[in-house]
């Protein structure tokens, strides 16, 4: 078996993580951590102010309870043991909709960006979201976040909406930026 080198990430799926007594244990402060320090910083994760750790808890069940039920995907990037990324997808709830998917909250770590560790996590994703048999894998970001726009961009995503001006932060405003890949093979 090939390690990886000492800085390149591992990403694990969440079977992988509740396997392992020490990451299940320590998975919800260190994802509460990384979300609530990039909200602090400005981060574009649906949040204006920083979550609870209750409340990204709460989400991470939400995302657990779909991943058992086949409609969700989690996968998380550990860096020399620890967790420095993690991102999910949600199949949608409608039944017209059940063959496509949201990327959501894809985050890694401020001191762990630039590492190829968003690229781990969203490459990841989409093999997930692939093999669940979604169609179509959408998102949506803000549009100053440029370095993430750009990496879906590179990763085959491509732009099909924007709202200009939609998402307000205190009397700043931003335009929401709507993207997706469609997953079907040619003439599907």
């Amino acid at each position: 078996m090939t390690r990886p080198a000492p800085d390149s990430p591992t990403v694990l799926d969440l079977r992988a993580i509740r396997s392992d007594p020490a990451l299940d244990a320590a998975f919800a402060d260190s994802a509460h951590g990384i979300l609530a320090d990039l909200v602090a910083g400005g981060a574009a994760l649906g949040w204006v102010e920083p979550p609870g750790r209750d409340e990204v808890a709460a989400l991470l069940a939400e995302v657990a309870a779909g991943v058992r039920a086949g409609d969700a995907a989690l996968r998380a990037a550990y860096a020399d043991g620890r967790l420095v990324g993690l991102g999910y997808w949600s199949r949608y709830a409608r039944p017209t909709h059940r063959p496509h998917a949201d990327l959501e909250k894809v985050a890694v770590g401020a001191a762990a960006q630039g590492r190829g560790i968003g690229r781990a996590l969203v490459t990841a994703l989409v093999a997930d979201a692939r093999a669940a048999g979604i169609e179509v894998l959408t998102l949506d970001a803000r549009g100053d976040n440029e370095g993430a726009l750009s990496l879906y961009r590179s990763l085959g995503f491509r732009e099909y909406g924007r709202l200009p001006d939609f998402v307000a932060v205190g009397e700043r405003r931003y335009d929401k930026v709507f993207c997706m890949i469609d997953l079907r093979g040619p003439g599907e």
